[in-house]
Parts: C-alpha cells; sequence; structure tokens
C-alpha cells in the first residue's frame, strides 16, 4: 500500500432524522443500520482500508464520542483520533486534521469521507479514488465525487461541471444549493449536474494553501498551533482555541471559492443514507415491500412500511401503509414516511415534553 495515502473519516454528527436509534449519545454511525452485523463506521473503515493503510486512517469526531470510536475499531491508536471539543462544521476539523497530517507527512494525499454512506461496490469506490489521488499527486486540485442522478431529488446539492471536457476528470463551473423539483429538473435535462455526496480528495499541500487563500483568519488561527500537533501540548491548545473557531462548512470555506475544483463521476451507487426513508430504499423487502431490520413480523393489509426493533421482537402491523415503526427502549415512533423530515422537530418536542434524555 502506498504510505503517502491518508483518510479522514468523518464521525461527528448526529443524525437526528434516524431519531430514536441515533441519539447525541449514541449516533446513527455506530449503529448496525442496515442489519449487516457491521456498524456504519466499522463498514466505512473497512472500505477505506481496501486502499489506504490502516494506520493512515484518521477518525475525526466529537469528543463525546471517544469510547465509542476505540470500542468499534479495536486496531486504532490514539494518534488517529482526532476529537474536537466543541461542535464546528467540518472546515475546522478538517483544516486541523490536515494540519496535524502534513507535519506528519507533507506528500500525503486524503480522502475526506463520511462514515455514514453505504456503497456496495468498494472496488469501484477504490478505482475512483485511486484516480482522484494518481491526479492529485501530479496537480494542484481539490477534487469531490460525484453521483450521477437517477431523478430529480430536491434533497441533495448539485455540482455542475464542464460539459465540453471528455475526461473522466473535470472542472467543477460551480457548486448549487439544494433545489426546487423544477429546478433539479432542468439539472438533470442539461446533462452535466452531479449530486454532491460531500466526499473530496486532495493532496495535503493543496487543501492547505485552499485555506489559507480562501479562509486566512481560520488558517492563522490553526496555524498558531502547529509547533503543538502531534505532541503532548496539542490537547491543551485544542481545548482553548478550537471553540473559537469559525463555524463553517468545507464546502463554503474552500470548495465553492476556489478555482482548481474537479469532480470524477461515480461509479458507484451510492446512498448518504440520511433518513429511514432512504435507509429503506436500501434494504431488501418482503412480499409486501417493508423492510424488515431485526424484528420478526406479522402484517395484513400493511405495506411499504419500515420497520426496526431490536432483540428479534415480533411485530404485528394492520392497516398501515408507507410509515416508520421504529421500537427502541422506551421510546416507540409511528410515523408517515411522507413527513421524514419533520422527525427533527419531532425529537425537539419529544426532548422539551419528556426531557433531553430521550434524545
Amino acid at each position: 500500500m502506498n504510505k503517502n495515502y491518508y483518510a479522514i473519516l468523518m464521525a461527528g454528527g448526529v443524525g437526528s432524522r434516524f431519531w430514536p436509534v441515533s441519539t447525541q449519545e449514541f449516533p446513527k454511525q455506530f449503529h448496525d443500520m442496515l442489519g449487516t452485523g457491521d456498524t456504519l463506521i466499522q463498514k466505512t473503515f473497512q472500505r477505506l482500508s481496501r486502499l489506504i493503510p490502516k494506520e493512515n486512517i484518521f477518525i475525526l469526531t466529537n469528543e463525546r464520542y471517544n469510547d465509542l470510536v476505540f470500542e468499534q475499531l479495536h486496531e486504532l491508536t490514539e494518534r488517529q483520533v482526532v476529537l474536537e471539543p466543541a461542535m464546528r462544521n467540518t472546515a475546522p476539523c478538517i483544516l486541523y486534521a490536515s494540519l496535524k497530517i502534513q507535519k506528519e507527512n507533507p506528500d500525503a494525499v486524503m480522502i475526506v469521507a463520511p462514515s455514514d454512506h453505504w456503497i456496495e461496490d468498494e472496488v469501484a469506490f477504490s478505482k475512483n479514488v485511486e484516480q482522484a489521488f494518481n491526479f492529485c499527486e501530479k496537480n494542484d486540485a481539490l477534487m469531490t465525487l460525484g453521483i450521477q442522478p437517477t431523478f430529480p431529488n430536491t434533497g441533495y446539492g448539485y455540482i455542475e461541471f464542464d460539459k465540453s471536457s471528455r475526461d473522466d476528470i473535470k472542472s467543477v463551473n460551480q457548486f448549487r444549493e439544494k433545489p426546487d423539483y423544477d429546478t433539479a429538473k432542468g439539472f438533470i435535462e442539461q446533462g452535466n449536474f452531479l449530486w454532491n455526496a460531500g466526499i473530496f480528495m486532495w493532496s495535503v499541500k493543496s487543501v492547505i494553501e485552499a485555506f489559507k487563500n480562501n479562509q486566512p483568519n481560520l488558517y492563522a488561527h490553526f496555524e498558531k498551533g502547529i509547533a503543538t500537533y502531534n505532541t503532548d501540548a496539542e490537547e491543551a491548545f485544542i481545548a482553548e482555541n478550537y471553540p473559537l473557531a469559525e463555524n463553517i462548512s468545507v464546502d463554503y470555506a474552500v470548495m465553492e471559492t476556489s478555482k482548481n475544483v474537479y469532480v470524477i463521476a461515480a461509479e458507484f451507487d451510492w446512498n448518504d443514507l440520511g433518513t429511514w426513508g432512504s435507509l429503506y430504499d436500501k434494504l431488501g423487502k418482503d412480499a409486501d415491500d417493508n423492510a424488515v431490520v431485526n424484528a420478526r413480523t406479522l402484517t395484513e393489509d400493511a405495506s411499504g412500511n419500515m420497520i426496526r426493533t431490536k432483540n428479534n421482537k415480533i411485530v404485528v402491523v394492520d392497516g398501515l401503509e408507507d410509515y416508520i415503526i421504529v421500537d427502541k427502549d422506551d421510546v416507540l415512533l409511528i410515523y408517515p414516511k411522507t413527513k421524514e423530515q419533520d422527525i427533527k422537530q419531532v425529537l425537539k418536542k419529544v426532548k422539551d415534553t419528556f426531557g433531553e434524555q430521550y434524545g
């Protein structure tokens, strides 16, 4: 394996649309959402380790999840777990981890990958990542993997690429925010738009240069701690300074403002597993199109439901169509799939009514 290959595995999110399974104390990346025997973070680590040396995979997460990370990824060392003492979006943590990696290996090329994506064809994934790494080793480039749209999805951002290019690696014209339906339909008709999967590749030199040029204040904020990185003094510096960093995403910070951005259309199926409905889409179904995880079911006049319980529980469902049915400890959710985007607001009401311990 190439010792210059690195990964930053992003594992700090809460995944509140997967409530009640995903909570602030135990978010979705640490659950076996698909019923495969592996949690999402374990699956992502295994996928990355096909191409990247295991010792070069860094886990970026909130400090409250430190124990969960080590419980689920036994091969990690403390060096590989980069802890955020506060939630500050993706730009500060990526810059911080990149500066640490650059200090260790200035020739590093890296991928930034979320911990909660579903990717079935891992061979094709590795091929696309290696293709990007080869390009980034030779060029000053910020790269992303785009997903070929299959329908006018309004829940994803889009990447508009240079339509005139016949190369696999295409220059990005601009990033587009989540559109309404008609706009998304227009994107697909134009033929040069991809879904933004939030998977990035670059050399450590290129991404730090991009931060330096586009976010000089944020760069200066973390640059002053370089002497402490990868030493015993790092923890104290980060504890004091990290919470003071600007709350900004890497998309806004560098990807949308840089001129050297490129995209590869991914050759693998992808799902960001952001909602119960997206999980339903990727699971096998029974004869009535119900997707079932862990439960034993008896259904009558029930179809299109997402059913998940713990411990092989028997679930009897009669007369429900297109519902989310999730049983977890002292919470039972029965909710229309068509309203799944509102689960965040439901969670807030539950916490306000019954207490923070339920979220």
